[in-house]
């Protein structure tokens, strides 16, 4: 094929493509069906036109054009990385991640599934081996969501069960080939059989090193791009390399799965790239991926289609029967899931209670298209396969794909309105008619003021004031008959509220250069974490997620046992960094609610509920300005320059809005404009740049602070850092028991331990500390010591506490108090005749 005809076919498949999605959306029909459905058309008129008497007479760019190569590569070498990349870049990773376990037994466990049972009903009817009918069940067992996923985020439906099945179409692809992969060697002459053993070496290698392809490329890729950060149409060229480079080296080099390399490289990418792109870049890039990802959608099921009359040229009426036993089995296969494994993972609390409809929905949703149709083409272009199985394949796995994007594809709006899941809740359609109220009313109030501006005709505005009264009239009465609402549903829904104003002022201040670029996707799922568990649970489920925001997760837990076992600090003074930063970030976000619930919630759902959403929220803002000082005075020094910081940030936000201004009043030029703006952004790229947080230096900044050691020189207190140790604990760690003798010191740096003596509680803060009454006496503790919040503790052995005793008059006094308190007297001459020596 020329690059005429080459040029002319890409032209002409553009051309469709534009005319084919605003004419799905007129006919109301899923985008891929009216693409395979034009596709399959030309394919046939092709077919035709190729076979008959006109050919020889045809000008020769044309039939060229008409007889466009297409092969199995095309689909999963050029097209197939693009889709998977896309849909890893964009998909809410951090959250995905949190439901890893139902996105892999959904994925791996429907594609086993489906083979196996399609596999086996075909035996029976047909003269083909086992292995040719697990091969073909394999081939149709992976499903292309993308409908039902678009329509479940029309119809409001759970933020999590859209999450699994989009998940779900990530990984299932990979289970799919590696399953092909294994089943053609059966059917393929002259090719060994793979035994037991092989296949368990060959599937955990497949997932291994596609993970590990995945992740060095993407790491690597990201190196690069940061190193050119001035230059953003230069790293989406190196995204753009990234998931074929990607793939070619796992499959061709490493035979390992290519799509679990893309798909990883794609989600590393996510969750690294922003802390290392500019937030301009960053939004550029995934613009182009979105674009890139629509062309490639397109032509992937256009492309598919145009084989179909080409595989279907052979079919009989036994092939019918056959294509119907593969439809039912599907189903079966699907309904498996959806009423076994499913409802099982929510039993174990592992995914979200599905309700049956939405499980109908996902069924008929179980479309197959472009990369069952690649599958079987590979089949068809083999030249070891018989020619008995490439028949079979082709026809079985094209009919089956044909049924579900003309007769599934076509009626799944139908489908999901019959099941009720179009309709808005009884909730939202009561609230509708306040919505609708309120909003009139604001704005009969802005267009008065707007006719008085302008100066119309009273006439006009009369006549007009009239109409409109009509119209607020009617929304006001059936405001008031429709259903009330009771307060804790209005509760919820005005938390529901809340938490997506929030989600809207994180971006507006991570687009304005307010918020940090790194940390902006965990704090929106954060954000997304407390809408959905709100949606469930109410108030209760909205102050759980809450605490749950400002705990600390299993990763943190690691970096502490790391830090206390291992003395390696970098994790946990990286982490500790960021929790400071989405502390503050998080202060600043709460701190603008409250306005947003007298504005606009108040008017809406009322006086009390509004009253009750602004306690909830200042509970919220105690929370984080608690553990914000913890951080504070455990980092005096750290804080003071991450506040300086996130107040320089703001300035120049301040700034950039002054410029703006003045620009669009045409008080300055564009070239002057434009100098102004590259002024701020190198004065933002330096502000970017987060203060590192070392421990070792805190601790010394820590010490100058803590008063039983204002008398030490430098000198002193240099020494007495390097020899503290830092403990991180987590509420209800217990750190001294009953019966144990001390051989360290604690000295609280933030947080709060009590004491249990003889049914008896004392609770000792920041500043004060523990341990050395038992440890200079040498007798068992009759008390027992917990940590009551998270706690951080400086701890000091026993022989350098002896000798900073010997030394420090402040401490020596503090530590007979302490006795004297808790009913221990130490024998001063005792503690003087110990041996002595440098603090």
């Amino acid at each position: 094929m020329d690059i005429i005809a080459l040029v002319g076919a890409l032209a002409a498949l553009f051309l469709i493509i534009g005319i084919s999605e605003p004419l799905a959306e007129r006919l109301r029909l899923p985008f891929t069906v009216i693409l395979a459905i034009v596709g399959a058309i030309i394919g046939a008129v092709a077919l035709y036109v190729l076979s008959s008497q006109y050919v020889d007479s045809m000008n020769p760019v044309l039939r060229r054009l008409l007889e466009v190569p297409i092969r199995s590569n095309v689909f999963l070498y050029v097209l197939l990385p693009t889709l998977l990349f896309q849909v890893a870049l964009m998909v809410n990773a951090r959250r995905m991640l949190d439901d890893w376990v139902p996105i892999l037994v959904m994925a791996v466990g429907a594609v086993v599934v489906a083979t196996v049972v399609i596999g086996y009903a075909l035996t029976p009817f047909t003269s083909l081996s086992l292995a040719a009918c697990l091969l073909i069940g394999a081939i149709v067992s992976t499903t292309d969501p993308s409908a039902v996923v678009s329509i479940f985020r029309n119809i409001a439906a759970p933020q999590r069960l859209t999450r699994i099945v989009e998940g779900e179409s990530l990984l299932n692809d990979a289970a799919a080939i590696a399953l092909f992969g294994f089943f053609l060697t059966f059917v393929m002459s002259g090719v060994p059989d793979p035994s037991l053993q092989e296949a368990l070496v060959i599937f955990p290698w497949l997932l291994l090193g596609g993970i590990g392809v995945g992740l060095v490329f993407a790491r690597l890729a990201i190196a690069l791009m940061a190193m050119i950060d001035r230059f953003p149409r230069a790293q989406v060229s190196i995204s753009i390399g990234l998931p074929y480079l990607t793939y070619i080296a796992a499959e061709q080099f490493l035979s390992t799965s290519g799509v679990i390399a893309v798909v990883v490289a794609g989600l590393t990418l996510n969750l690294v790239g922003p802390g290392r792109l500019t937030p301009t870049s960053w939004s550029y890039l995934r613009e182009v991926w979105e674009v890139l990802a629509y062309w490639a959608g397109a032509l992937i099921f256009i492309l598919a289609a145009l084989l179909i009359p080409r595989l279907m040229g052979d079919l009989r009426m036994n092939d019918l029967y056959l294509i119907g036993i593969i439809i039912l089995a599907a189903f079966v296969a699907r309904a498996i899931i959806l009423w076994g494994m499913l409802p099982a993972l929510s039993f174990l609390k592992l995914s979200p209670q599905v309700e049956p409809p939405y499980r109908a929905a996902i069924l008929w949703g179980g479309l197959r298209g472009a990369v069952t149709l690649a599958l079987a083409l590979a089949v068809t272009e083999s030249a070891l396969v018989p020619p008995a199985i490439k028949r079979e394949v082709g026809i079985l796995a094209t009919g089956f794909t044909l049924f579900t994007l003309l007769v599934q594809g076509t009626t799944l709006r139908w489908i999901i309105a019959r099941l009720g899941l179009a309709r808005l809740p009884k909730l939202d359609q009561a609230l509708s008619h306040q919505v609708i109220a309120v909003a009139l009313q604001n704005v009969r109030e802005d267009i008065a003021e707007t006719t008085r501006e302008y100066r119309l005709p009273k006439e006009v505005i009369r006549a007009e004031a009239k109409r409109f009264a009509e119209r607020l009239d009617k929304a006001v009465e059936l405001a008031e008959t429709a259903e009330e609402i009771a307060d804790r549903d209005r509760i919820t829904l005005g938390l529901v509220a809340l938490a997506g104003r929030e989600r809207d002022l994180i971006i507006e201040n991570f687009r304005e250069g307010v918020f940090s670029t790194r940390l902006v996707d965990r704090m929106l799922s954060d954000v997304d974490r407390l809408i959905e568990q709100t949606r469930g649970g109410g108030r209760n489920e909205y102050r759980a997620a809450s605490r749950r925001s400002l705990g600390y997760g299993g990763w943190y837990r690691l970096a502490v046992w790391l830090h206390n076992r291992l003395r390696w600090s970098g994790p946990l003074e990286r982490m500790t960094a960021e929790r400071f930063e989405i502390l503050l970030n998080q202060r600043f976000t709460l701190g603008e609610l409250h306005a947003y619930i007298d504005r606009k919630i108040r008017r809406i759902h009322g006086r009390r509920v509004a009253d009750l959403l602004h306690e909830l929220l200042r509970r919220r803002e105690e929370g984080t300005d608690s553990a914000l000082e913890g951080l504070q005075l455990q980092y005096p020094a750290f804080a003071e320059e991450m506040e300086r910081r996130f107040i320089r940030r703001a300035s120049l936000r301040l700034e950039a809005r002054e410029y703006e201004t003045l620009f669009s009043d045409g008080l300055i030029s564009r070239e002057l404009y434009a100098t102004l703006l590259n002024r701020l952004s190198e004065q933002r790229a330096r502000v970017e740049a987060r203060p590192r947080l070392d421990f070792a230096l805190q601790k010394d900044a820590f010490l100058r602070s803590f008063p039983l050691f204002e008398g030490m020189s430098d000198t002193q207190r240099r020494q007495l850092a390097r020899a503290l140790r830092t403990h991180h604990v987590e509420p209800g760690t217990v750190l001294l028991r009953k019966g144990e003798v001390p051989h360290c010191v604690y000295f609280i740096a933030s947080g709060a331990v009590e004491l249990e003596r003889k049914g008896q509680k004392l609770r000792l803060g920041r500043g004060e500390f523990f341990g050395h009454i038992g440890l200079l006496t040498r007798q068992p503790r009759i008390a027992m010591i917990s940590a009551i919040s998270h706690t951080s503790l400086l701890s000091l052995d026993e022989t350098r506490f002896k000798r900073l005793l010997a030394r420090n008059r402040s401490l020596y006094d503090a530590v007979l108090h302490s006795a004297e308190l808790r009913g221990v007297r130490l024998d001063n001459a005792a503690i003087a005749e110990r041996p002595l020596g440098r603090a």
